[in-house]
């Protein structure tokens, strides 16, 4: 049976850190990925859904075992929808470990779902969408950031 691991969020921007935990799990604990973008219309987003999900799939464009799909609601119910076995967590320090632990423990008593939590490698940990869109903000050039 393949395990597929479900990356969920919003991405915006999907950026090197994202990547390398998708390609980290690829080579460790999943057979496929599913980047599952979060669809939130109140939110507003710096890029359009459209932009995120054509960034997602050119940066896996030669990867067949990766897909890009959307989804309403919450992340739990999509997994259980696409018969995930995992949800798939980056972490980027001791602190956000600590946090996705809590919510990889709340998780999975609710829903009966398992969460593999990954840390990037460190020289992708300090880059978060947050630090791209700030840079975007101040019109600084991004192209390090992003796959």
């Amino acid at each position: 049976m393949s395990k597929t691991a479900i990356f969920a969020g919003s991405f915006d921007p999907f950026t090197i850190g994202h990547k390398n935990i998708v390609d980290r799990a690829l080579q460790s604990v999943a057979d496929e990925v599913i980047i599952a973008i979060g669809i939130n219309y109140e939110k507003k987003y710096m890029f359009s859904l459209e932009e995120r999900l054509q960034a997602i799939r050119k940066a896996f464009e030669n990867e067949p075992r990766v897909r890009v799909e959307t989804y309403e609601g919450l992340t739990t119910d999509f997994a259980k929808r696409v018969g995930a076995s995992f949800l798939l967590r980056g972490v980027r320090s001791v602190k956000d470990y600590e946090f996705e632990r809590d919510m990889a423990e709340v998780n999975h008593r609710l829903t009966g779902i398992e969460t593999v939590l990954l840390f990037t490698d460190a020289q992708y940990a300090c880059i978060s969408s947050s630090l791209v869109r700030e840079l975007i903000s101040y019109h600084q050039d991004v192209k390090d950031y992003l796959p």
